[in-house]
């Protein structure tokens, strides 16, 4: 018996949204393990931080690598568009600026075959936490925290919180993408 084969005609658009251009998501931090410097953040410690920026608009910043002492490595990489906290941890969505650094940050995000980097952290002030009560708790338990930042970093303190994906709004990449994918779908199709 032949195995009968019928000629695909597949047109796809795609249209460029401009809000999804240079965005990425991911965890600025976990909740409940701890971290390299002993401390474990606890559901909750964000909310303070959170309301307070749907209430005035100042959101904390996106850096890269916590900023510095020089003006220029305080100069934010874009902003974050949410921020939300879930039974995960601080979900957060950020869109680089179509500024030099900003398309550097993207440019690494994006590499292959892998990302040169993935990590996030956050600055905070730690406004009410428990301390360990014996030597093999946390050295914190952070209940609330004023937030500040939440950077792109080579290497997070929580080896947890990472960038999960990135979206380049660019409507070349995206058929390429797609592309590939209805390539190895139609190989699977074919049993190759």
């Amino acid at each position: 018996m032949e195995m009968e084969r019928k000629n695909l005609d597949c047109r796809l658009e795609i249209k460029a949204v401009d809000e999804e251009a240079m965005t990425f998501e991911g965890y600025g931090a976990v909740f409940g393990n701890m971290d390299s410097t002993g401390d474990v953040i606890l559901k909750g410690a964000f909310a303070e931080t959170l309301a307070e920026a749907k209430t005035t608009g100042e959101w904390p910043a996106l850096l890269a690598q916590h900023g510095g002492w020089e003006a220029a490595s305080n100069m934010p990489l874009g902003a974050w568009m949410e921020m939300r906290e879930d039974d995960h941890g601080l979900f957060v969505v950020g869109k680089f600026a179509d500024t030099p650094r900003g398309q550097e940050a993207y440019t690494l995000l994006k590499m292959k075959p892998r990302p040169a980097i993935t990590g996030l952290s956050i600055g905070y002030t730690p406004i009410e936490w428990e301390n360990r009560s014996k030597p093999e708790d946390p050295r914190r338990k952070l209940k609330k925290v004023k937030l500040w930042e939440v950077s792109l970093v080579t290497f997070p303190a929580n080896p947890k919180a990472r960038v999960l994906a990135v979206k380049s709004g660019n409507v070349a990449e995206m058929e390429e993408e797609l592309a590939a994918i209805f390539r190895r779908n139609i190989k699977l199709l074919k049993g190759v």
